[in-house]
């Protein structure tokens, strides 16, 4: 990856990638988890700190191998665990309905059950061998025979077996191999001399891609994008441009949202029904509700609740902000540590003063309050219900319900005094032109 991030922790939908594998785990039922870990295994278990409490976590000082690594985990193994499923860390697409088919294999006999895929290229991927419904062998391919290697059904690495001989089997693997490194592939043929069942399932080919470097994390992304726009889609969302539109992992929109092109998604947004987000726009760690809309070129920043019918527009920023019902923020404006009345208007190019270079300070405005254009309201401060505020102002002071407040310089008038400072300026300008 060239990173020095460990490469299980690079994002995919800003969620690492060894979380979607967990997460993926636990919804197939798993209820412990054991990751094997080697350099940097602190950030690594940070990182699923939040995802999983029972997690053990093992260390492999040497790499012999996928076999080698499963045996890492010999304690927990020795615990005798019903089902025991061997996931990647690096391979964040798998559903967890693909794990769950793989258990229910074992469920009906199998002692071994291994995911596969059909490889429109098969070359350089392992084989699976299947005769009469059973996995008979994993041919790798330098192995393979001229005929085995015309079949497209291949190894995806993924695997589940029972726990009750797994140690036993696994500590039967050797290392009599080129590389001299202790194999996970040689556990169904180990299996079946001793008269058990192995199984073979097919599995989408998206499941089982790994990450090596940066262009592959991209097509993983890319995939993982893929199919949440279309799981969106078919629960009832519209995305006028779905290819355009960017969602973490965490993105919440209900039935009946409208997401035009060319949108971006941060992490924690929830999103109720019949809003629209239109485009250009950028939301993370905020919550809107029913028939609100935000943008064109909207950016929503953490904090941020806007409620029922409320709208913020273009070229607006809102956060750590309260939209009331029904508020408008609508051009031009930045509105942050803030609170926006009930059918309350922000005019265009108005701004809440929040920080004073140490502090962050709060600005109120009550329900039904007009905010006139280009106004700057200094915080901390308050403006009361149904107040007016004048455009142009620069309030610094409390402002009571029911009241108007100009804070400006008064307009003069000069008659004729623009035909002056033209010319005076024109002979200056003369002047430097002589010296």
């Amino acid at each position: 990856m060239r990173s020095n991030l460990p490469k299980v922790l690079h994002p995919v939908a800003g969620l690492p990638m060894v979380v979607h594998v967990l997460e993926s785990a636990i919804e197939a039922g798993a209820d412990h988890h054991v990751l094997v870990v080697g350099r940097e295994s602190e950030a690594v278990k940070d990182a699923v700190a939040d995802t999983a409490t029972n997690v053990t976590f093992c260390e492999q000082v040497e790499r012999l191998g996928t076999a080698h690594a499963v045996l890492a985990a010999r304690d927990a193994l020795a615990q005798g665990y019903d089902d025991v499923l061997v996931l990647f860390a690096d391979t964040p697409l798998v559903r967890p309905q693909t794990l769950k088919n793989l258990r229910s294999a074992l469920a009906d006999g199998a002692e071994i059950a291994v995911l596969g895929f059909q490889a429109s290229n098969p070359s350089g991927y392992g084989r699976l061998i299947v005769e009469n419904g059973e996995l008979v062998a994993i041919r790798e391919d330098k192995d393979a025979s001229e005929q085995e290697k015309q079949i497209t059904f291949c190894n995806g690495g993924i695997m589940a077996f029972r726990g009750r001989n797994a140690l036993e089997m696994l500590e039967v693997i050797g290392n009599d191999n080129a590389k001299g490194e202790y194999y996970l592939t040689d556990l169904p043929s180990i299996a079946r001399e001793k008269g058990l069942s192995v199984v073979a399932l097919e599995g989408d080919k998206d499941e089982v891609l790994g990450v090596n470097n940066r262009v592959e994390l991209a097509e993983i992304e890319t995939i993982w994008q893929r199919r949440r726009r279309d799981e969106l889609m078919l629960a009832g969302v519209s995305m006028i441009a779905p290819e355009t539109v960017f969602l973490s992992h965490d993105t919440a929109l209900a039935a009946d949202c409208v997401v035009e092109p060319n949108v971006v998604f941060g992490p924690g947004v929830s999103i109720d029904e019949g809003t629209r987000i239109r485009s250009f726009s950028h939301l993370e760690d905020c919550t809107i509700a029913d028939n609100a809309t935000v943008g064109p070129h909207s950016r929503i920043r953490p904090g941020t609740r806007m409620a029922t019918g409320s709208r913020v527009g273009n070229f607006c920023e809102l956060k750590n902000a309260e939209i009331g019902e029904g508020a408008k923020v609508n051009h031009l404006s930045y509105v942050g540590d803030a609170s926006v009345g009930k059918g309350a208007n922000v005019g265009a190019g108005t701004i809440t003063c929040n920080y004073d270079g140490v502090n962050k300070h709060r600005t109120e405005i009550g329900e039904g309050t007009f905010i006139g254009s280009n106004s700057a309201l200094v915080a901390p401060v308050s403006i009361g219900n149904n107040a007016y505020v004048a455009s142009g102002s620069v309030i610094v002071e409390d402002i009571p319900d029911d009241a108007m407040a100009i804070a400006r310089g008064r307009q003069a008038n000069k008659p004729g005094y623009a035909t002056r400072l033209r010319e005076r300026a024109e002979a200056a300008k003369k002047a430097r032109a002589k010296r």
